[in-house]
């Protein structure tokens, strides 16, 4: 069984080692594809590609670990996110993120069990003049939308 499924990430990474082969200084865009293909660098993938790239696996993990956009647990269909910035803070972003901590079940950098939702904070997301703002996959909702939201969230959940 476990060489099937080696088999089956050599599959998935040989093409995309493939498109990257003999070029420098494209690791990152290489580990971006790699994500893109399996949602999430785990150890396994990581291994792999350090084995195929003749890089020591730290290596890999410190150019991954440097950059905010990698993940290496599975994330959720909807990303979830609650601007914890100065502006959204002030305007009630702590009571939306403990809202949305409760409806989902999880806390905030957390995903749920069925993998349907990630719930992060970010920063800022530069639209202070809506605050507080929450995006879901990167559509911006102003406090009007955010009503919306729990209805949103039971929806996606049902079967």
């Amino acid at each position: 069984m476990a060489d099937e499924n080696q088999g089956e990430l050599t599959a998935r990474l040989t093409p995309i080692l493939d498109r990257y082969e003999g070029r420098r200084g494209v690791l990152v865009s290489l580990l971006q594809d790699v994500q893109a293909e399996f949602g999430f660098l785990e150890e396994k993938v990581m291994s792999t590609v350090a084995e195929a790239l003749k890089l020591p696996l730290s290596h890999l993990y410190g150019v991954t670990s440097f950059y905010s956009q990698f993940y290496f647990k599975p994330r959720g269909k909807h990303i979830v996110r609650v601007c914890t910035g100065t502006a959204c803070h002030i305007r009630g972003a702590p009571a939306i993120q403990a809202r949305l901590e409760d409806e989902l079940g999880i806390c905030a950098g957390e995903t749920t069990e069925d993998l349907v939702f990630t719930l992060e904070t970010v920063n800022c997301v530069g639209c202070c003049a809506l605050a507080p703002v929450v995006t879901v996959n990167d559509r911006v909702l102003n406090r009007r939308e955010q009503r919306k939201l729990s209805g949103w969230i039971r929806e996606q959940r049902a079967p």
